[in-house]
């Protein structure tokens, strides 16, 4: 069994860090995104995997998935030159994936649970296809599958006006190659997008056998700025461990369960778990508050943040409270030293500043 990973997309909803990085590498508890995903598909057993890549963000991508050896993996980058929708990278995909049956992954999505337990059934139940679903209080926004009373998925609606049901598809399909017979039988759709959705609907009407897993655990899709921070705090409250590798003075309190990497140093300062900072960050006269993720080389001074995400090499100095905050790599909050009231910002296309 071979994975699929999509790492492609021009993620404009987390403009403008998505302007620099790719969405799939924004960090979620200090680990970007796609590592997570890695590893559920390591801890699956699986080691053959195709990640699609962009031209704008290809680079970055290699640079950190690298030949996959940090998670036991196999790698192999595949170019898509356009986002031209899901089933359009399976159909890209197909050199690849050949006639193997395979998990088709979205590298942007987070779940609580891993794939082992989903493998085994579809497996066992010789399906053609298992949809991961999620129960959501607004499906509106997403494809909604409708199940028969054994489980098996009957129908496919993408982002229904009256949802029939309340399960979201959430990124996450396992796929035998009769996949491929269904994608050949679809049309672009109003957006000129080959949807997975309706390849799968081809597949239903062609008597195949499609299932739905609905999971029981957490669920994040992290394509905009909340959504990152919801992602931050859940993988902190259940990953979060107490670590201290860094420099903590005497005059510094840790409390709870917090990660210092190694070469941080803190000083005169209180961190309350759960919270991570990373390698080389200096925490001096400050307060990080839980769910607070300070990145590799990050700077706090004089200033409290809390249920916030610093990237690497940012700076927040002289701030009293910072809280429900996305700062991106190497950005600066201060405050000015000057007597003036008045506020001075360097703001650039897409951000979003709250007084």
């Amino acid at each position: 069994m071979k994975a699929l990973v999509l790492s492609g997309g021009k993620g404009t909803r987390l403009r403008p860090l998505t302007h620099t990085m790719a969405k799939q590498l924004v960090p979620v508890a200090n680990q970007p995104i796609l590592g997570y995903v890695m590893r559920h598909l390591a801890e699956a057993g699986l080691t053959d995997v195709g990640v699609i890549v962009a031209p704008e963000t290809e680079a970055e991508v290699r640079s950190y998935l690298a030949d996959g050896a940090r998670w036991g993996l196999s790698i192999t980058f595949i170019p898509q030159a356009e986002p031209l929708g899901l089933a359009h990278a399976v159909k890209t995909a197909r050199p690849f994936l050949q006639d193997a049956p395979f998990v088709m992954y979205l590298g942007d999505n987070l779940l609580g649970t891993g794939l082992s337990e989903a493998l085994a059934r579809f497996r066992s139940e010789g399906a053609d296809a298992l949809i991961f679903l999620k129960e959501v209080a607004d499906p509106r926004a997403f494809g909604v599958a409708v199940l028969d009373e054994t489980g098996r998925i009957r129908r496919l609606v993408e982002k229904p006006k009256d949802p029939p049901s309340n399960l979201a598809l959430v990124g996450v399909y396992l796929f035998s190659p009769r996949i491929h017979e269904a994608i050949d039988r679809i049309r672009p759709s109003w957006r000129n997008e080959l949807e997975i959705t309706d390849a799968i609907q081809a597949l239903i009407e062609a008597g195949g056998k499609v299932q739905g897993e609905v999971l029981e655990g957490w669920w994040l899709d992290t394509g905009k700025k909340d959504d990152i921070l919801a992602a931050n705090s859940t993988v902190l409250d259940d990953y979060a461990e107490r670590r201290i590798l860094g420099d903590v003075d005497a005059a510094s309190r840790i409390e709870g369960r917090v990660t210092v990497a190694a070469g941080a140093e803190i000083r005169n300062s209180t961190i309350r778990g759960p919270a991570v900072v990373g390698e080389s960050a200096r925490i001096t006269d400050a307060f990080i508050g839980p769910f607070s993720s300070i990145g590799p080389g990050s700077r706090v001074v004089d200033s409290v943040v809390e249920h916030s995400v610093l990237l690497e090499g940012a700076a927040v100095e002289g701030i009293p409270r910072l809280e429900d905050s996305l700062v991106g790599r190497h950005a600066t909050v201060r405050r000015s030293d000057g007597r003036r009231q008045a506020l001075r910002l360097a703001v650039g296309d897409h951000c979003l500043v709250e007084i």
